[in-house]
């Protein structure tokens, strides 16, 4: 067989994804169908965080390949070596998490029974199927059966996957755990969130109870040729159920069977750390969620019966959120750049509120996540917005426009509260400079690189975050708006060349892209160098217009130090030590 020359590519580009990393309680998606969407169109939205993670933008292009070409596959966290596979004939182009065909797939890792694993001999991990079903597919539904063959045939190397996968019509969730050392493969559930809904994950598995094989709407791996089906909704393997059974997981009624309560059953932690974020969402879209409160703060549940009133011999948990919702409204593409820039604001743990927060309100804190006084343990809160994202993205596919066209990645890096989403087409063919890979690394320095420049502002704005923090959101606003407002110009313009030319409209489309990065970096740069100006050593300068006969006019200078509550704060912890006592005469 013959050897990928562009295999080594391949691999090294994995490698620089989070080769060391573990994505336990990092990342978080959001899911919206064409009919919960206020154009019309299915987004997914992903942030990719991991504290060793250097954001940039991925690119594979399209290809054909020469009958017996294999390719390298290397872990997506580890960058251990796990073996070769057959290279499909042809491949799509993908840009970030999007291919040509509107295809967008995200993930989130709930790792699930630690006997499953990193299974031996297998050669395929979550990231290479990410990466392998968006070259491949078509669709959401090929994007399924593709990733499910691919482990099906290499076996399953990585811990348990939340995936979302999204294409122009349809949102889907798979999630997906290995059988462990002795058995090649997985086990997985994936199911359609129906049109007019949302959904969500984040690092805890949550498909519980799901239709049961009936050939027609639900049907088993073994019904694959029916993938395409627009009837079917629900695509599980067939041992997922007697699986669970032979390891000593489950017992009763399958109809009662619950992947997540039994491959990754919540607690605490996986409430408090993981569903909460998903809450977060849900509450912003739906009155009533309250209901769910106690739960996502970690109180979770094991009554003596299940939902439909069987007795709940597996002890499941019992009060958890549904997997989907009915919004009260349409969501729009600038509420989902919202969704992903939540900090638990208006709720009990707002992360702004307490001591941890220092003088200036920050709404992050360092790890480790937990921590111990006196013994006890601790923790702080994980919001969907944290500071070590490496990059982050909102998927947009539009039915309405060819798929050339109707593809858009909104993309950025670093910390979503700071970042700018940028109009990436999915359709482009060359990466934009300031994101591209190989540009600066975690630890090589590029003045180039968009990842160290939303860096330097956004860590800038943790020092005195309620005093920074809103000029970047100034910036923010002004380029996301201007951007958003603007795509129905460049659509249509594409749409005029696509009918002469879809190649000049590609062209088009891949250099507006790569204009709208550029501009992206070069206001970023800008705007590190107007804050840090103005708020240097503790001020705050503004600057005044120029007087006649004067040389020069010196900025307007303020120092407001700290809020009262922190002086108060200071003062009783201190006592008299720092009291004036001359002013008390």
């Amino acid at each position: 067989m013959k050897k990928l020359n562009s295999s080594l590519f391949f691999a090294l580009l994995t490698l620089l994804f989070v080769a060391g990393t573990n994505q336990i309680m990092a990342c978080t998606n959001y899911l919206v169908t064409k009919g919960a969407s206020a154009d019309g169109s299915v987004m997914i939205s992903y942030s990719a965080d991991s504290h060793l993670l250097y954001g940039e933008l991925y690119h594979w292009p399209a290809g054909i390949w020469p009958k017996g070409t294999v390719m390298d596959v290397y872990d997506w966290d580890s960058g251990k070596y796990l073996g070769k596979i057959e290279q499909a004939y042809q491949t799509y182009n993908v840009i970030g998490n999007m291919n040509e065909y509107q295809v967008a797939i995200g993930e989130t890792t709930f790792g699930g029974r630690s006997e499953l694993h990193h299974q031996p001999d297998a050669k395929v991990d979550y990231g290479s199927l990410i990466y392998l079903a968006l070259q491949r597919s078509k669709s959401a539904r090929e994007a399924i059966k593709v990733m499910t063959s691919l482990v099906a045939k290499y076996g399953y190397y990585s811990e348990g996957e939340s995936f979302s996968i999204a294409d122009k019509d349809e949102a889907w969730i798979l999630e997906m755990i290995g059988k462990g050392k002795d058995s090649l493969g997985a086990v997985w559930v994936a199911r359609r969130i129906p049109d007019g809904y949302v959904s969500g994950h984040a690092n805890q598995a949550r498909i519980t109870t799901f239709p049961l094989d009936n050939g027609k709407t639900s049907i088993t791996d073994k019904e694959m040729d029916k993938v395409f089906n627009p009837e079917v909704e629900t695509i599980y393997s067939s041992d997922v159920i007697s699986f669970a059974r032979k390891m000593g997981w489950f017992k009763g009624k399958d109809k009662d069977f619950s992947f997540s309560d039994t491959y990754a059953p919540v607690d605490f932690g996986a409430a408090r750390f993981c569903e909460i974020r998903v809450w977060s969402m849900f509450n912003d879209v739906k009155k009533g969620m309250n209901q769910y409160w106690d739960y996502v703060k970690g109180d979770v549940e094991h009554g003596k019966k299940l939902a439909n009133g069987d007795k709940n011999v597996n002890n499941y948990a019992t009060n958890r959120m549904p997997l989907w919702i009915k919004p009260d409204k349409k969501v729009t593409l600038k509420d989902m750049m919202h969704f992903m820039r939540n900090h638990l604001e208006g709720t009990e743990l707002d992360m702004s509120k307490d001591v941890g927060a220092g003088p200036f309100h920050c709404p992050y804190r360092w790890r480790p996540l937990t921590w111990k006084v006196d013994g006890k343990e601790y923790l702080n809160e994980r919001a969907t917005a944290t500071q070590q994202t490496g990059f982050t993205f909102v998927a947009q596919s539009r039915s309405w426009l060819p798929d050339a066209i109707g593809g858009i990645i909104w993309w950025g890096v670093d910390d979503a509260s700071g970042t700018v989403y940028m109009p990436i087409y999915s359709c482009t063919t060359i990466v934009p400079e300031n994101f591209k890979v190989g540009n600066g690394g975690l630890m090589e320095w590029s003045n180039t690189s968009g990842f160290w420049i939303f860096n330097q502002v956004e860590n800038f704005a943790y020092s005195a975050w309620d005093r920074i923090h809103p000029d970047i959101e100034k910036a923010q606003n002004k380029l996301e708006n201007e951007f958003i407002t603007n795509t129905p110009a460049v659509d249509a313009g594409a749409e005029v060349l696509y009918k002469n030319d879809p190649n000049q409209a590609i062209a088009y489309l891949t250099q507006y892209s790569n204009d709208m990065a550029s501009k992206t970096f070069h206001t970023w740069v800008k705007l590190y160098q107007y804050l840090f100006m103005r708020y240097m050593d503790g001020n705050i300068k503004t600057t005044l217009p120029s007087k006649k006969g004067y040389l020069y006019v010196n900025p307007k200078l303020e120092q407001p130090g700290y809020d009262s509550t922190y002086y108060k704060e200071v003062v009783r912890q201190t006592g008299n030590k720092l009291l004036d006592k001359e002013s008390q005469n």
